[in-house]
C-alpha cells in the first residue's frame, strides 16, 4: 500500500504542477490583456482544484502511513536535527498545506468576482504564490534537503 500511494502521489505530482501552470498562464493573459473569463476558464480553475485536493488526499493519506513520518513522530527530539526526516515529517507538509490552502482561497476569491479582470488577478495571484511554495516544498534530485527520483516507479 505505502509503495503504491508513494507512486501515486509521486506522479499526481506532475498533474498539479501542470496544471497549476496552465492555469497562471491562462490567468496572467486574461488580466493583463483584459480577456474575457469564459467557461473553459472557469472549468480549467476548477480541475486545477479538483487535481490538488485529490494530491493533498494521497499526501495526507501517504503522511499517516509513511515509516518515515512514524519514525520522526515517535522520535521527535533526534529526528529534528536530521535534515531528511525533518523534511518529510514536518516540513514538506507544511508548505504543502500552505499551498492547497493558498490554490482553495485563490478559486473561491476567483468565483466571486464580479469583474472578469478580477477573477484573473486573483486566480494568477494566489496560485502563483502557491506554485512558489510548491517548487520550494517538493523533494526534487537537485533539493538541498532531500532527494527523490522525478519519476517514481512500481
Amino acid at each position: 500500500m505505502y509503495l503504491t500511494l508513494l507512486t501515486l502521489h509521486s506522479l499526481v505530482r506532475w498533474f498539479v504542477l501542470i496544471s497549476l501552470i496552465v492555469s497562471i498562464y491562462l490567468a496572467y493573459r486574461g488580466w493583463l490583456k483584459n480577456k474575457p473569463y469564459t467557461k473553459s476558464d472557469r472549468i480549467i480553475r476548477i480541475i486545477t482544484v479538483s487535481i490538488a485536493h485529490t494530491q493533498l488526499i494521497i499526501g495526507l493519506w501517504l503522511y499517516y502511513i509513511s515509516p518515515i513520518v512514524d519514525y520522526f513522530l515517535h522520535n521527535f527530539k533526534e529526528s529534528i536535527h536530521q535534515t531528511q526526516l525533518r523534511f518529510f515529517g514536518m516540513e514538506h507538509i507544511t508548505m504543502m498545506l500552505i499551498a492547497m490552502t493558498l490554490i482553495t482561497a485563490g478559486a473561491g476569491i476567483a468565483r466571486r468576482k464580479k469583474v472578469d479582470k478580477d477573477k484573473f488577478k486573483s486566480t494568477a495571484i494566489w496560485y502563483s504564490i502557491a506554485l512558489l511554495i510548491i517548487f520550494t516544498s517538493i523533494p526534487w534530485e537537485f533539493s538541498p534537503f532531500t532527494s527523490r527520483p522525478y519519476f517514481r516507479f512500481f
